[in-house]
Order: structure tokens, then sequence, then C-alpha cells
């Protein structure tokens, strides 16, 4: 942030008057538009699939559960792709349709272009909603079982025990997962760029890289930072006078048939469809047939395992830090640090990159000069460039996941429990060991692998900071698209989504495992305390 904004302060005084005049007001108008749109269909598609898993019993619903988690394994770019690829005017889905209509002309067919506002709304709504869906999943979950059963005992059901019961009691988690989607949507260039959205973002690597003006992309960088935190401190403060505790105790799950069991289950399966099935199916085929004309890349291997790495060191640094903060702000009170922190998701990977590299270049300045001094000979650079730099890259864009993630997990944590263990002598660092953590198991599980998955995914930071000579999957995919072939990219493109598709499996095996604990726990507790007070079955 530091470097971030000497840069901007280096732009001269006649930049921001062409900034207002030319490029932020359509800017603006494009981004606010993005964003509404995403927000609106990322919470409607996350919190209803969330709402329909965990509070009825419909066909396929431990499958679906478990495959609305898909899409998170799918890049926007490689969707934005893959879509142009399919509703391409030669593609598979117009030929299709013009050869049952007997249409010759491939213009003959007039359909919406998904190169729009619209087209980038839905395809980056249907990778990004599963922010939504796992933060409202798990706090459907654990919602006291004795508020739903109250509502449903005054004759509460349906859409009308979501809206006035279940939205509402989930509000921290619902924020946090939408913001987490739309600072995700602020972030991306390449599905906003290639299907013709100027948003804030692509103003940045414009202003750039075609005019060549960093500081006026730091510029834009800082207003963009303003504004996230602006809507978080909103959002925050909206919710400052209500309380979210809770009784851990999970009502049971309503059995639907026939009609509503189906599409309950259609409900679930076209997020998962839209979002995973389709994309990944083009690009299934695109690999196959690249692979059967020039064989399996020799260096494939190599990209999975440097992905890999460098997204696991980043689960534990951003998750680790993302703790400290969190638990920080919850004993102390304060919150403004934690805000701060979580800014640096608003920010482009590329801005991040080019603040990493002035950081670590003048870290690694003042270490050669310090050296010299003492009589030591010149060194080379040892943080620019390093895995290092790039781990610490991906810990500030982030950090936000975890930092939210444990925000809504702390708050649905009864402050009693803090307040007994500090009358028992309890210090923090013993209570954040011994009470907190068991109790954020899954949340940090959760976090962990959000962040793994993002990390593999982050292609502007890792394109700036990654050591020489090493690829990954994102820069491997990305170097045939600026060559006008992505076709031959599709098999990293393809085995980039299957080695971010494991840690979602993960998270279904664990969240199931997590469940079946939960519901043993509750059994014991009813077994010796006897059923809760007006529970209704």
């Amino acid at each position: 942030m530091v470097s971030l904004a000497t840069i901007a302060a280096r732009g001269s005084g006649e930049l921001w008057p062409h900034l207002l005049r030319h490029v932020l007001p359509s800017a603006l108008i494009e981004t606010a538009a993005f964003l509404s749109g995403v927000g609106l269909l990322v919470l409607l598609i996350g919190g209803a699939t969330a709402w329909l898993v965990t509070q009825y019993h419909f066909a396929c619903r431990r499958l679906l559960s478990w495959a609305l988690l898909l899409p998170l394994a799918m890049p926007a770019y490689i969707a934005a792709y893959a879509y142009m690829d399919v509703l391409h005017p030669i593609g598979p889905v117009q030929s299709v349709l013009r050869a049952v209509l007997g249409i010759t002309d491939p213009r003959g067919l007039a359909l919406p272009d998904i190169r729009s506002l619209g087209g980038c709304i839905l395809v980056t709504s249907f990778v990004l909603y599963p922010y939504v869906y796992l933060s409202a999943r798990a706090a459907f979950a654990v919602q006291a079982a004795d508020a739903l059963w109250a509502a449903r005992g005054l004759g509460a059901s349906g859409f009308c025990l979501f809206r006035r019961v279940g939205l509402p009691m989930a509000r921290p988690a619902l924020a946090v997962g939408v913001s987490l989607a739309l600072m995700e949507a602020l972030n991306d260039v390449g599905a906003s760029e290639f299907l013709g959205v100027r948003t804030l973002t692509v103003s940045v690597y414009v202003t750039w890289l075609t005019r060549g003006s960093l500081e006026g992309a730091a510029q834009i960088s800082l207003l963009l930072v303003g504004l996230v935190v602006l809507l978080l401190s909103l959002e925050r403060w909206g919710r400052t006078h209500y309380g979210f505790v809770g009784d851990i105790r999970p009502s049971d799950p309503i059995d639907l048939t026939g009609g509503q069991s189906v599409m309950a289950a259609l409900a679930c399966f076209l997020p998962v469809a839209f979002g995973f099935l389709l994309p990944v199916s083009h690009l299934a085929v695109t690999a196959w047939e690249r692979t059967v004309a020039f064989g399996m890349p020799r260096d494939l291997p190599i990209w999975i395992a440097n992905s890999a790495w460098f997204a696991i060191w980043a689960a534990l640094v951003t998750v680790g830090g993302g703790l400290i903060v969190a638990f920080a702000a919850r004993v102390s009170g304060g919150g403004f640090l934690s805000r701060l922190g979580v800014a640096g998701y608003a920010l482009p990977g590329g801005v991040v990159a080019v603040g990493s590299i002035i950081g670590t270049g003048a870290m690694d300045e003042a270490a050669n000069t310090v050296w010299l001094a003492i009589g030591g000979t010149a060194i080379a650079w040892t943080l620019t460039g390093s895995a290092l730099a790039l781990v610490m890259a991906y810990a500030v864009r982030f950090l936000a996941i975890p930092v939210s993630g444990f925000d809504a997990a702390y708050a649905r944590l009864d402050p009693d429990y803090d307040n007994a263990a500090r009358g028992l002598g309890c210090q923090p660092g013993r209570l954040l060991r011994r009470i907190h953590l068991p109790m954020l198991r899954w949340p940090l599980t959760v976090v962990a692998l959000l962040v793994f998955m993002d990390a593999m995914k982050e292609l502007p930071a890792t394109l700036l900071l990654r050591p020489v000579n090493v690829e990954t999957l994102a820069t491997a995919v990305y170097g045939e698209a600026i060559r006008g072939t992505y076709e031959d990219g599709a098999m990293a493109a393809l085995a980039l989504v299957v080695v971010a598709m494991l840690p979602a499996a993960f998270m279904a095996l664990m969240e199931g495992r997590w469940r079946r604990t939960l519901k043993r726990g509750t059994a014991m507790r009813t077994a010796i305390s006897g059923p809760p007070a007006g529970a209704l079955r």
C-alpha cells in the first residue's frame, strides 16, 4: 500500500482531470452495473441452493450439495473463453440450432451476444456463486433449530420461512460471501476485458500497459481500495445493533416428494451445469483433440507441481495471518486494521505485484547497503523474483478470505465462552488454542482450501512475480492465449480445473463428517437433558 501511494504521488497534476473526464465516469458506471448484477445473482443462486440442501431432502441432494462447489475450480477467464467458443456463431450451440431450424447463413440466427455486460454478469456469477453458497450453507447448517421450529409452528413455511427467518439469521455469512464474490469479480481482468466490459480494474491495466502510466494505474487502484473499504464498513455498520448468536442444533430437513423434489434438484443442478459442466466439457473435448494430434505437453507435471507448491504455502501463510487478525479484533474490540488488511483483495493482482516488486526491491537494496557497509561484497537480490515474494503477494491478495470467514464464525460464537475463560484466568493465547480453535476447525478448513484454489487460479501476480523460468498452469494457459493458440493450452486449463477441484471434493467430505459429529453431539445432549422446549417435529 505504501509503495502504491508513493507511485500515485509521483503523478502530475494534469493526470487526474484527464481521468475524471475520460476514464472514471464510464468505468464507474460499468463497474456499478457489473457489481450490482453479480451481487444480486450470486446472492440469489448461492443463498437459495444453500437453503435447499440444508433444509430439505430431495432427489440427489447429497450429490448436488457437493457438486455445487465445483464452479470454485473454474477460473472466470477460462469460463469466458469456453463460452465464447461454445456460443460463437460457428460454435456448436448456434450450429445445432441453425441445423434444426434449416438456417444456412451463420448470421441468420440473431441470438444475444455473450460479449456484453449481461453476458459477463451471467458467466461471472455462475463461477463465483459458491462463495455465497459455502458461507450460507455453513450458517444455515448451524442456525438455531428452536427459531426454525417455532416459526414452523406459527405457520411459516417455504419462501416465507426462508425470507423472514433464514436470511436474517444468516446475514453475517451472506454478507461475507457476497463481499468475497464481488471483490473477486472486481479483481477479474480476463473475463471482463474479453467480454467487453470496461470496469475500473480493466481501466487500471489499460492506463498502465496501453498508455504507459503506472502513476495513473496506482491512483485508480487506490480509488478501488477506498470504495471496497467503504462498502465493507457500511455493511458492518448496518448490523452493529443485531446479534446472531444461536444454539448449534441443526433442524431436521423436510422431505420433498414428486414435483417439488424434481424442481429442487433442478434448481441445484442448473448452476452446476452452467458454472462447471458446460465449460469443462468444452475443455475436455478440445484437450482430447489436441492431445491426439500433438501428444501430452511434456512439462505438464512440472506446471502442476509448481502451482500446487505455491498455493500450499499461500494457504499456510494467509490463513495463519487471518486467524491472528480476526482473533485480535475479537479480543480487543477493534476492527480498523482488519478492514484495512482485507483491502488488498480489491487490488488487481498485477498492481499488487508491482507494489510488491517495489517493496521487495527496496528491502534488497537496504540489505545490500548494510552488507557492503560491514565489509561484504555485493549480493544478488534475494526477495525480488523469489517464491517468497510471490507468497507475500498471495497473502496480500487473499487475506480477506480467512479474515472474513473467521469474522463470520466469531459472530456466531457466544461471547460467554470468552468471558468464562477470562474469569478462570485464561490468557489470550490459551483462549485461542483451547477454546476457539476446536470450535473453528470447519471454518479454518474451508478458508484454507479457498485460499489454495484462489492461489492456483491467480494469474497477474504469478506472471509478474514468479521466479525466472518457472511456469505454472495459469501462466502456461496465458502464454498460449496471448499467442492466439488458446486451444493448445486446453490441457493445462483442464489440469488447472481438476487440481483446483480436489479441495472442493475434500471440503464436501469434511463437511459430511462434521455434520455427522454435530448430530451425534446433539443426540447425546438430548439424551441427557431431554429435547429442547417447544421443539416441533
